[in-house]
């Protein structure tokens, strides 16, 4: 199975809700442990990398595309 790929300032959704409601999160910092805060409440979370992939579900927005297109002069 292919490893998903994410990046820090990416907003991932996770399989399991944070008790405020949302399973959104946003990934800000990124070593051996994985830092992420919540979308919806702001409060953030250390956990480690493999607790974190296994519990990652998709990504859904990545910060290094959106740049890249906001970025693109063939793209006013």
């Amino acid at each position: 199975m292919e490893r998903k790929q994410f990046e820090l300032w990416d907003v991932v959704q996770m399989k399991k809700p944070h008790p405020c409601g949302t399973n959104e999160m946003e990934i800000i910092r990124m070593g051996m442990d994985i830092r992420i805060k919540c979308v919806g409440c702001q409060h953030s979370v250390l956990i480690p990398r493999s607790k974190f992939e296994k519990n990652l579900k998709k990504v859904l927005r990545n910060t290094k595309r959106q740049d890249e297109v906001a970025g693109d002069p063939t793209n006013s």
